[in-house]
């Protein structure tokens, strides 16, 4: 059944090929991607002998920065192993050069190709791969199981709605499942979908999500006013920020913002988009609605403007700092939320649309506790306008979303326990 798959995706893949050749996030890195690695990696791995080789994969930067503090209870537990990480996108590559301290090695992910995936398996050598969220690629497990690593999925979800398509996927091509050896769910409810979806009872555990643990509470002293400063932000204005936002979502931002400025003139608006390369489209956005607006990246020559986009990639945390409240997007629009505990993390109210599928268990976390749901632009006005006018308030929602937070870790340690009780069970039969 695995060979219908296996065909497929080589269809698939000359079909998308040109896309994958000129695509801006995509089109770096072809050998890697092919499992085809320079002469200085393979000298790399081969001086890389002793502890365990342990295969971190992460779609993206985000994903990525999720898995960071396991990386780190790796290294401290089991301090000869050796941490190899992909990544698919070329942010998730710069930022996992820059901020993974605890990965060894850090190249593009192999297509889902039977090829490539047996190539970069035949280098890489993992003992185990560990999988993130729904990052399930049938050719990789294979591979990686017929070269002897252990398979395990951390953070894993599985969106409710797609269920019916995974269990058609899996009956025309083989249960991938059955080759991973630990499911380490988010929560009770991605357990149930998981083992609906055929995964063995004894290999499915909760253990929460890392990203709780790798929240930032403190970027780094006195960063936070220098950033003001970069940004044109006058000390001691309000600030709303709409932080990780999305196409269609940032002209309801603008209007939200038009409407607030009107009971609070003075008001600020920080706008984060999800991709950084649309932070030009913003700002025409905001000069079309007769409001000014600069780019970050302009730092403290651009001066002060009613809008500030900010363009830069690996400053959001600190940039909610900076903020009196928060909306998080992705909730407005069909794409499933985004992570909405970074800001809480920094003690700031968040508010968030009715499109939180992928984030569910943050919201289950923070709804009542300093996270606010609302349910349209209209009612997110409505709601931040009657905060705006109660400072003590937005301080106390700051105060119990920060304490959400920090009272909801040790996700990582927890994978970590179940990752070395399954590699001293030693490699997977081939």
């Amino acid at each position: 059944m695995h060979f219908v798959y296996a065909v497929a995706s080589y269809v698939l893949f000359l079909a998308l090929l040109p896309a994958l050749l000129f695509h801006p996030k995509l089109r770096h890195g072809i050998p890697f991607r092919l499992g085809l690695y320079r002469r200085s990696i393979r000298r790399t791995l081969r001086r890389a002998r002793g502890g365990p080789r342990i295969w971190l994969h992460g779609a993206s930067a985000g994903d990525l920065l999720s898995l960071q503090p396991m990386m780190e209870e790796l290294k401290a537990r089991e301090p000869s192993c050796r941490i190899l990480v992909t990544t698919m996108t070329n942010s998730g590559l710069a930022m996992a050069r820059k901020k993974l301290s605890s990965a060894d090695i850090v190249l593009y992910a192999p297509y889902d190709l039977p090829g490539a995936t047996r190539r970069a398996v035949a280098r890489l050598q993992p003992d185990l791969l560990v999988l993130e969220y729904t990052e399930i690629w049938p050719n990789l497990i294979r591979a990686a199981r017929r070269g002897g690593a252990r398979i395990a999925l951390t953070n894993g979800r599985f969106n409710p709605r797609k269920l019916p398509r995974y269990r058609a996927l899996f009956r025309a091509i083989g249960n991938p499942l059955a080759s991973i050896d630990l499911f380490l769910m988010r929560s009770d409810e991605e357990a149930k979908r998981v083992l609906g979806l055929g995964a063995a009872p004894d290999r499915v555990w909760v253990t929460g999500n890392t990203k709780f643990d790798a929240l930032v509470l403190d970027p780094g002293a006195g960063r936070d006013e220098a950033l003001r400063g970069e940004m044109g932000l006058p000390e001691g204005s309000l600030v709303f920020m709409a932080g990780s936002t999305h196409e269609g979502e940032e002209e309801r931002v603008l209007e939200v913002y038009r409407g607030l400025r009107q009971r609070h003139p003075a008001l600020r608006l920080v706008v984060a988009p999800r991709y950084v390369e649309r932070a030009g489209r913003i700002v025409a956005l905001a000069h079309e609605r007769g409001l000014s607006a600069r780019l970050r990246s302009a730092g403290a020559a651009g001066g002060s403007a009613d809008v500030t986009v900010l363009d830069t990639i690996g400053e959001l945390a600190t940039a909610y700092g900076l903020a009196t409240l928060v909306f998080v997007g992705g909730s407005f629009v069909s794409r499933g939320g985004q992570n909405v505990l970074e800001p809480a993390a920094r003690g700031k109210p968040v508010l968030f649309g009715p499109h939180m599928e992928n984030f569910q268990d943050s919201v289950t976390v923070l709804v009542g506790r300093g996270g606010i749901q609302v349910a349209s632009p209209a009612h997110l006005q409505q709601v931040a306008a009657e905060l705006l006018d109660r400072p003590d308030t937005v301080a106390e929602l700051g105060r119990l979303a920060r304490a959400a937070v920090t009272s909801t870790r040790g996700a990582s340690a927890r994978n970590v326990d179940h990752m070395l009780k399954l590699l001293r069970r030693g490699r997977a039969a081939a």
